[in-house]
């Protein structure tokens, strides 16, 4: 009897252990190699604050999977060396296959590095100011003060990580998020070409980019983890370097309008400019189909557009859709430390040092900027119609994006 309990109890423990194992490979590589991201090694400007360093001051889960994750390393510590050794070569020319790229096209034109700006002290600035802001209790907004535990597991989904190389991207529509999730395919080699992973990222096709199955986020780690997926986002959160793009609000919301409702787009059409047409133009038996539509001269205006943000059924329908939700509820920049924070108006510049950081500026270069980007200098032009009253409101929707990430508050939009 004794050694029967003996063999039974063996067994459940080997299950145990079993079970762990695979809750450790489930990635084949990847979380594996989040300690080779510390403190000695993990690129970041001067200055961030990074938490966790010490494992002691973790929870005792954490600290148990952690030293669990840790202890595989000397079996999957290196990066391919192949990928190390590769300095990509950027095409000639992307295939411009969709019509929006097709529309505005690449700007080929060589950038000169603008050595007077010190991207150390930038980066240093754009977080001082957001951490001074997330701290401050006199400047609200909603989800502020959650914790990340609050956090439901469907609003993780802009967040990427690439578990080769420690990186977590949290992605911003309309703010070159097409060419940095290209970026972070050929970083984590999550994509294959005819069994090879994609080295140039102007090589990868437009809708294998926002193909929700190519990327590793966040919202996917319950399914991969169940009870421990908190856990281990937490570990590689405080492990990983972890950056976003952000743009001036007012002027992501013009690019937003321009590329999802002047161009023919058969989804937006279908599930945003009918109802838009409806509601704010009293338009009726419209077309089904974008291009019928355009036909016959049926499109959205910028004022129902804005309308249609500012009007409270808009939200209690469904959340605003990512194209023009707040940075602050697409990234939940007062509950993650950011290691770098880039914008869109110094895309040039912040990309080349960015990869320089992360050390992989050897293995790709960022794409070329668009040639036609909605630039700032357009605000007034587009708002010119737009009522006074409609234009605070809007800012007020607005306000944390351009207060969290030191944008001016454009006061010449704001009186008459």
């Amino acid at each position: 009897m004794t050694k029967a309990r003996l063999l039974r109890l063996s067994v459940v423990l080997v299950s145990i252990f079993m079970i762990l194992l695979i809750i450790v490979y489930w990635d084949n590589v990847g979380t594996a190699h989040f300690y080779l991201h510390t403190s000695f090694s993990r690129p970041r400007s001067p200055g961030a604050i990074v938490a966790g360093e010490d494992w002691e001051a973790l929870p005792d889960v954490d600290e148990f999977l952690a030293k669990l994750l840790s202890s595989s390393l000397k079996q999957n510590s290196s990066i391919p060396r192949k990928t190390e050794q590769l300095l990509i070569q950027g095409s000639s020319k992307p295939v411009v296959s969709n019509l929006e790229e097709n529309v505005r096209g690449y700007d080929w034109s060589t950038h000169k590095d603008r050595n007077s700006l010190d991207q150390e002290k930038l980066q240093v600035e754009r977080q001082r100011t957001l951490r001074e802001f997330c701290a401050n209790s006199s400047f609200t907004f909603p989800t502020k003060e959650r914790s990340f535990d609050d956090i439901p597991n469907y609003e993780l989904n802009h967040l990427i990580v690439d578990d080769r190389h420690g990186v977590i991207y949290c992605y911003v529509p309309k703010v070159a998020c097409t060419n940095w999730k290209r970026v972070m395919i050929v970083l984590s080699e999550s994509l294959l070409d005819q069994g090879v992973p994609y080295r140039n990222p102007l090589d990868i096709p437009r809708e294998h980019v926002h193909n929700t199955s190519t990327h590793l986020t966040f919202n996917k780690f319950w399914r991969r983890y169940g009870k421990f997926s908190r856990h281990l986002m937490k570990i590689k959160l405080k492990k990983y370097t972890k950056f976003l793009f952000v743009r001036d609000p007012f002027v992501r919301l013009i690019s937003a309008f321009r590329s999802k409702f002047e161009l023919e787009n058969e989804d937006f059409y279908r599930r945003f400019a009918i109802p838009m047409l409806k509601l704010y133009s009293n338009h009726t038996n419209l077309p089904t189909s974008v291009s019928e539509a355009f036909g016959a001269g049926l499109k959205v205006s910028f004022s129902d557009f804005i309308q249609y943000l500012l009007d409270p059924r808009t939200e209690k329908m469904a959340p605003f859709n990512e194209h023009w939700r707040q940075v602050y509820r697409l990234c939940h920049p007062c509950q993650i430390d950011y290691d770098f924070i880039g914008k869109l108006e110094t895309l040039d510049e912040d990309a080349a040092y960015l990869l320089q950081l992360l050390k992989v500026d050897r293995l790709l270069r960022f794409p070329p900027s668009y040639r036609n980007r909605t630039a700032s200098s357009w605000e007034d032009n587009w708002f010119a119609k737009i009522p006074l009253a409609w234009r605070q409101q809007l800012y007020k929707l607005y306000e944390a994006d351009f207060v969290l990430f030191g944008y001016p508050k454009p006061e010449n939009l704001l009186k008459d």
